[in-house]
């Protein structure tokens, strides 16, 4: 996914309010929850994502939440856990997780920031969660609507098509 925001240059001591420009370029609804937290409704490819951006100034890490907008039954949840692992296994950044509380799947990585936060680095973050789920949102899918294994879901998001139908 492109990103619309073109000041490569620009360093700020908060990224909240870095992703916060990046989110208005890109014309994402958000909402400023408060100084170190911002919400975002992202379209997907494959359904409604929701960013969460929270920001810790005394680690400087900000961590990013990108929950999917589906939920897991309780009938599937061991198969959905077992499809986790397998991709987790597959990732450098970030990993996947199941909220117990309402079943939401989410992607979330932290980062550490040190003393300046680029728009480039958050441009990257955002790309990078974008499209960690939309690889893997058809193995949910799978997995949930579709009755197959979570070895059988892994195997078929991890196949790459070519061209368009």
């Amino acid at each position: 996914m492109a990103m619309l925001y073109t000041e490569r240059e620009t360093t700020v001591t908060d990224p909240i309010d870095l992703i916060e420009q990046i989110v208005a370029a890109n014309e994402w609804p958000f909402d400023r929850a408060g100084d170190g937290e911002l919400s975002v409704a992202v379209n997907g490819s494959w359904c409604d994502y929701h960013f969460g951006f929270s920001w810790r100034e005394p680690e400087r890490a900000l961590q990013l939440t990108l929950a999917f907008d589906q939920r897991v039954p309780p009938a599937r949840r061991g198969e959905i856990y077992e499809l986790l692992g397998l991709i987790n296994e597959q990732l450098w950044l970030g990993h996947f997780d199941l909220w117990s509380e309402d079943g939401v799947i989410l992607f979330r990585h932290a980062s550490l920031m040190g003393d300046a936060v680029s728009v480039g680095t958050c441009e990257e973050l955002i790309d990078i969660a974008i499209s960690t789920c939309e690889r893997f949102y058809p193995a949910f899918q799978f997995v949930l609507w579709g009755g197959k294994s979570a070895g059988d879901a892994l195997l078929a998001s991890l196949i790459d098509t070519v061209g368009e139908a």
